[in-house]
């Protein structure tokens, strides 16, 4: 598996934790020296391993949180 680069930009919020202590939250991420974008994934305590996840334009996080807002 190839290396990943990444760098937490700015760690916007959890959103829950498991008993494990990883932790689902939503941070400013730069994935291979890229623009940052908006990302919502499971992270270890450390941030040295992480689940899947998704990533968002800032316009398509602002479509979200309209929609959530809606429900």
């Amino acid at each position: 598996m190839a290396n990943i680069d990444y760098e937490i930009v700015k760690h916007i919020g959890v959103l829950s934790e498991s008993p494990k202590g990883w932790k689902k939250e939503l941070n400013l991420v730069s994935w291979n020296k890229r623009e940052p974008k908006y990302d919502i994934r499971d992270w270890a305590p450390d941030h040295e391993k992480m689940g899947k996840g998704i990533t968002l334009s800032e316009e398509e996080l602002k479509a979200l949180g309209k929609m959530v807002a809606d429900l």
